[in-house]
């Protein structure tokens, strides 16, 4: 769902939809449907069947699972080791 459908649908709850981002504006449509505001936070199960948005929310769980980034060397290190890189026990010099 484009974010201009999501715009035109907080309007229509009387939600002011400048400098929000798309998951915040889906979460104050689903308070003012009464619904919890859970958009993206699920685990794969959605009880909330008569929400408008939970196929595009549980799609998009799936698809940030994939986006996942692996960890780098810069973030899994600690600072020290920042501009070094260890591979085979061995430390190689940028």
């Amino acid at each position: 769902m484009k974010i201009q459908k999501i715009r035109i649908m907080a309007k229509e709850h009387g939600i002011n939809s400048f400098g929000k981002t798309k998951t915040n504006l889906i979460r104050e449509i689903q308070l003012s449907e009464g619904s919890f505001d859970c958009f993206g936070k699920a685990t794969g199960f959605c009880d909330q069947k008569e929400c408008c948005f939970r196929s595009l929310c549980l799609n998009d769980i799936k698809t940030l699972d994939r986006k996942k980034e692996l960890p780098t060397l810069k973030t899994a290190m600690p600072k020290f080791y920042s501009t070094k890189y260890l591979l085979a026990g061995m430390f190689f010099e940028d």
